[in-house]
């Protein structure tokens, strides 16, 4: 199992749940709290449709799942009200497509009902704890491989959110935080872990060269900035894998 980067792990949430480091993926929490330093974020440009239904594969239902829980993110920050409802019942429903338990449900049922309370700080603990209680109830139904899932659809919703925001309008400061081609060959390493069954989904090829795409759309020499056409590019890319990850969940 590949090393979570060290600025990505919640230590607490290892203690008490896990204790050991190979059941951890990477915080959603800590990605968003990355993009924070974007600043305003573009919503019109960044929201997309929701899924109407849940893909009977369970690993495209991971994986919308992460990129639901991105979009709650940018509901809470832009303070979309409306929005955040349908996602919180999306959320509902791919959690329990998956099989996670009481706490997931509890967690999805807070974000419904703090979205009408506009209580943004609660809104965004009970987006990370959904990944959370999900990895932890992966871990129970000895199904890790799901939580790698959520993790990594949570983190490309996170580089098309940031790349959309970084080149609109673009600042080479605010584009340099999409360099963390750390987290890229994190998920790399973990989609070639994967069981025979998941490496033949028909999605899996796509995705392995869309991120080989953006690994050497990341790979910046030290000290040079990022241009326009860059984060452009890193965007269209990532937004072109959300689609292919939650077209048929």
């Amino acid at each position: 199992m590949p090393e979570v980067p060290d600025d990505l792990l919640e230590d607490e949430h290892l203690r008490e749940e896990y204790g050991v480091n190979r059941f951890t993926t990477p915080s959603i929490r800590k990605i968003f709290a990355q993009l924070e330093a974007l600043g305003s974020l573009p919503y019109e440009k960044l929201k997309r449709p929701l899924p109407k239904a849940t893909s009977s594969d369970r690993s495209l239902v991971a994986l919308s799942l992460g990129v639901l829980i991105g979009d709650g993110f940018l509901s809470v920050q832009t303070e979309k009200i409306s929005d955040l409802e349908d996602t919180g019942r999306a959320v509902l429903k791919h959690a329990k497509a998956l099989g996670a338990g009481a706490r997931v449900t509890e967690h999805a049922k807070s974000l419904l009902e703090n979205s009408a309370l506009g209580d943004w700080k609660t809104l965004r603990d009970d987006l990370a704890g959904t990944q959370k209680d999900v990895e932890s109830d992966m871990v129970l139904l000895r199904d890790m491989e799901m939580a790698h899932l959520i993790s990594l659809g949570g983190w490309l919703r996170g580089l098309q959110i940031a790349s959309g925001t970084a080149s609109d309008p673009f600042s080479p400061e605010r584009a340099g935080l999409l360099a963390r081609a750390d987290l890229l060959d994190y998920f790399s390493a973990l989609l070639a872990e994967l069981n025979p069954t998941l490496q033949k989904r028909p999605w899996m090829k796509p995705l392995r060269e869309g991120l080989e795409d953006l690994r050497n759309l990341l790979n910046m020499p030290e000290g040079k900035p990022f241009e326009a056409a860059q984060v452009k590019a890193i965007y269209d890319k990532s937004s072109a894998l959300v689609l292919l990850l939650t077209k048929g969940a």
